[in-house]
């Protein structure tokens, strides 16, 4: 079997496997990365997210995370809800957080696929990645084809908008390589102007430190630093507003992922349910969910700040 009839085969299996889209580039060193991840760490745009720094070398070259890598196989799965918290006045979780944790479902779909070449195909080896390892996610979605990266550095699927998750297989395995697509952000500046943090201080540049995602979720101080805690649009954990105003996401369709539909009561909980929220409660409603990122600690010191 040839190069082509192994990438055939590998999308059509993760097609099977729910995912939305997968796409293959070249397993290589990421030139344009490169000086773009330093200039952001340079300017301190991780904040405290100090992970970010290590392993600088990994991050840019998947050969370094797998012996003898040739491809890198990108997969993007859906998990747009049109189903929305019922109380407009209740603090937000952004969409990503509704279902079971997506590192669960993915990775089980992802080791499935593995598994699957390594039948079909032989000896292969790789291994597989959910946001969880130095790995440059939206940069190998990018050239692998499956959208374009917006000036909120999310990747945009020009008919399904942004509204993904993204993971990866690094195989040291030949595969014909897709290539990328273009940018049809165009002028459009929706989501800088809508920010509320400001966070993206230029197009195509996110300030972490900044965003309503990263200060809900990764910093981990007691209290929310005061710049911030008129300005965080009632989120409680993570934000989706530079998706929620995407003129791409129009064209967004809900998933068909039965572990991200959300929990009834989860969307059904009041203003006042959530700044009474008992720990009980925290864990009975997110056991499997990626909102136990938080603790019960941090998501009540969230809601705390917003406007009751």
């Amino acid at each position: 079997m040839n190069t082509f009839n192994h990438t055939q085969l590998i999308k059509q299996k993760a097609l099977e496997l729910g995912f939305s889209f997968c796409g293959v580039s070249k397993a290589g060193f990421l030139e344009e990365e490169a000086p773009r991840l330093e200039r952001w760490l340079s300017e301190n745009h991780h904040g405290e997210m100090s992970y970010m720094e290590n392993h600088f070398d990994k991050r840019l070259d998947p050969r370094l995370l797998v012996d003898g890598a040739k491809s890198v196989v990108s997969l993007m799965l859906n998990y747009y809800s049109e189903e929305k918290q019922v109380d407009q006045e209740a603090p937000k979780i952004s969409q990503y957080a509704y279902g079971t944790d997506y590192h669960f479902v993915i990775k089980d779909k992802l080791k499935e696929l593995l598994q699957f070449i390594q039948d079909e195909i032989g000896e292969v080896g790789g291994r597989v990645f959910v946001d969880s390892a130095p790995v440059m996610d939206k940069a190998w979605a990018q050239k692998s084809g499956l959208g374009w990266m917006g000036k909120n550095t999310n990747i945009i699927h020009p008919k399904a908008g942004s509204f993904f998750f993204i993971a990866e297989l690094i195989l040291d395995l030949e595969l014909e390589p897709d290539g990328p697509i273009k940018d049809y952000c165009g002028t459009c500046t929706a989501c800088i102007d809508a920010c509320p943090t400001e966070a993206i201080v230029q197009p195509y540049v996110v300030d972490g430190s900044k965003c309503i995602s990263y200060l809900t979720i990764e910093l981990k101080d007691a209290v929310l630093p005061e710049a911030f805690r008129s300005q965080m649009d009632n989120w409680m954990f993570g934000c989706d507003v530079c998706q929620d105003v995407c003129p791409w996401n129009r064209f967004s369709k809900p998933h068909s992922v039965p572990a991200f539909i959300p929990n009834d009561q989860l969307l059904h909980l009041s203003k006042a349910d959530w700044h009474n929220l008992t720990e009980d409660v925290f864990r009975e409603l997110f056991r499997n969910s990626a909102v136990k990122r938080t603790k019960f600690e941090g998501l009540k010191r969230n809601i705390g700040f917003l406007n009751h």
